[in-house]
């Protein structure tokens, strides 16, 4: 008799211990598909009881990275329990299971990207634009210095057109308009990609939009320093002086007309760009009918560094121009996206998240914003709120474009916020 019982005692203990193994597995594995809810364990660092979701357990899109995986690991498996038997009344296993499975790869093109090939009849559209402004425009900002005698071609040709002096209006030779088109073509499409890098547009510049008047004034800039510089070379001015007025010209018209990332970077690499393709003209086409030299070949043995200030300009004319055209481009063919995200932008930044009106706190989901509940016939501080009854809101990471994945800003934003 004294056998049977132990007997029995010893099944019944084992047979509690698979109980309790197979429920503290369930639980931790329970723990894990919620750990994504839990935004506001990690604010203060607490255990997972105090992990609640503000929205329905099966849109969590729960993705198991490596630091929710440690996180989870870290906790003891007890203080699971009571966010357990909470979930366990409204959630089924259906939906738990469902919640865990790996979300699909949504891997999105690069914006720049995406800005090229979203509407293929206006990116070829623009393309055209600029290529045929700058090689209308070119030839004639060229003409200045034929004219003040900078430079010299071996075989140019001319046109008289509006000139009413010996000198004619357009002195060129073939290969520069293809070459100046090729300019514009490059320096347009640089500006829309370098303002979808570095998140910039018309609302970046000093004066905050882009307009016609501005546009044509930018271009008016860059013409006057043009002719500036081949009639103070014409005068007899030394180089260290020319430069020093070319550069001068170059930082107000950056200053005035640009003044973004994109226009910096875009010009610089006209700057150097530019005149690194002069000496292999110079170079190659030396002997030939494009044969051409500056007539005085300066600090470099090819030209006056004074160039490089003039070349640096054409950054912020062609660029403004480039958007100008798009804008106008994306009016005509009915896409006005980019302006529409410059206004959403703005109305954000002045109406703030809707969900919480703006105070990134929400009342917790977990104690219905009382700051306890009810469990065991006891009512028990909740561990979410930790009994302030509001949590942070998570739509506010959409709204301002936050990453919800960075708990140390989380909770500095968290520490500053007033009980």
């Amino acid at each position: 008799m004294v056998l049977v019982c132990r007997h029995t005692r010893v099944c019944m203990l084992s047979s509690s211990c698979i109980l309790i193994i197979a429920l503290a597995t369930r639980i931790e594995s329970f723990s894990l598909e919620h750990v994504h809810g839990g935004i506001c364990s990690k604010i203060s660092g607490r255990s997972p009881a105090r992990l609640i979701s503000p929205s329905p357990v099966s849109s969590l899109s729960v993705s198991s990275t490596s630091k929710h995986k440690q996180l989870v690991s870290s906790f003891p498996i007890s203080t699971c329990t009571t966010r357990c038997t909470k979930l366990s009344k409204t959630t089924s296993t259906t939906q738990l299971y469902a919640s865990s499975q790996t979300p699909p790869s949504n891997k999105q093109s690069p914006a720049w990207l995406e800005k090229i090939t979203k509407n293929p009849t206006q990116s070829l559209l623009f393309s055209i634009s600029q290529t045929t402004a700058g090689a209308l425009l070119g030839p004639f900002l060229d003409s200045f210095h034929s004219a003040f005698g900078v430079l010299q071609y071996d075989n140019p040709f001319s046109a008289q057109l509006w000139s009413v002096s010996d000198i004619p209006a357009l002195t060129t030779t073939w290969w520069v308009p293809p070459l100046f088109g090729l300019a514009g073509f490059i320096i347009g499409w640089l500006y829309m990609i370098l303002d979808e890098v570095f998140d910039e547009g018309e609302t970046s510049i000093p004066n905050g939009a882009i307009t016609w008047p501005i546009i044509f004034a930018g271009i008016s800039w860059f013409t006057f320093q043009y002719w500036s510089s081949g009639v103070l070379y014409s005068l007899g001015f030394d180089r260290s002086t020319i430069f020093s007025i070319m550069s001068i010209c170059a930082l107000v018209g950056y200053a005035g007309f640009d003044g973004t990332k994109s226009g910096l970077v875009t010009s610089l690499a006209t700057a150097i760009g530019g005149p690194l393709i002069e000496v292999g003209l110079i170079t190659f086409l030396a002997g030939t009918n494009g044969g051409y030299h500056y007539t005085d070949a300066g600090e470099t043995g090819f030209f006056p560094l004074w160039i490089i200030p003039v070349y640096f300009l054409g950054g912020p004319a062609n660029g403004n121009l480039a958007r100008g055209v798009w804008k106008a481009l994306g009016r005509m063919l009915g896409d006005d996206s980019d302006e529409e995200d410059g206004n959403q932008m703005n109305n954000k930044s002045k109406s703030g998240c809707t969900s919480c009106n703006d105070t990134r706190r929400v009342g917790c989901p977990n104690c219905d914003g009382v700051g306890y509940y009810a469990t065991y016939g006891r009512e028990v501080k909740c561990n979410c709120c930790k009994g302030s009854g509001l949590v942070i809101c998570r739509s506010c990471f959409d709204w301002y474009g936050e990453d919800p994945a960075d708990i140390l800003a989380i909770r500095e934003k968290m520490a500053r916020m007033p009980d």
